[in-house]
Formats: structure tokens, sequence, C-alpha cells
């Protein structure tokens, strides 16, 4: 199934506190129940004013639906072709 990064636009993100974070996750996670098993959240990175957001979907619109009705924006969403990590190099 594809694996896709998704920029979220989030002005302050860096700042929310951990109360804050936990109902976003906690948000993300009940639109993913809904949505069923055929959409999988893995990992999120936390910068400054931005989230980026790694997922399993089986396509792009899956994962705007899941923006949608999670009420998140995701200005970018960018399917993974391929993973390289310092191994690669070897």
């Amino acid at each position: 199934m594809p694996k896709y990064v998704i920029e979220r636009e989030i002005p302050g993100a860096g700042k929310f506190t951990s109360e804050q974070l936990q109902g976003i996750s906690q948000t993300s996670c009940g639109v993913l129940r809904e949505l069923g098993p055929q959409i999988q959240w893995l990992h999120s990175y936390v910068t400054d004013d931005k989230i980026y957001c790694v997922y399993i979907a089986p396509d792009e619109e899956t994962v705007r639906v899941h923006a949608q009705k999670g009420g998140f924006p995701a200005n970018k969403i960018s399917q993974v072709r391929t993973i390289i990590d310092p191994t690669t190099s070897e």
C-alpha cells in the first residue's frame, strides 16, 4: 500500500502543549477508526509552523478525506517513492 507524507501548515505548532498535541492525536485517531483499516497513521514530525505526517493509505483521496473529516489542513500530499538511509550507501 502506498505511503504518503502530508505537510500541514499550522502556525505555532512547535509551541503546542502536550495536551494540545494529545487532543489533535485523539481527533485524528477517531477519524481513522471511522475510515477503517485501509488508512494508517505512522508518525508525525512537529516543527515550528508545520506538522509533517506519514500515512499509509490506498490513495491520496483517502488522505484528503481524513484531513477534511478531522479539520486538519493538508497543504501538500506527496507519495513516497522509495526510502533511503545510511545503509543505502553500502
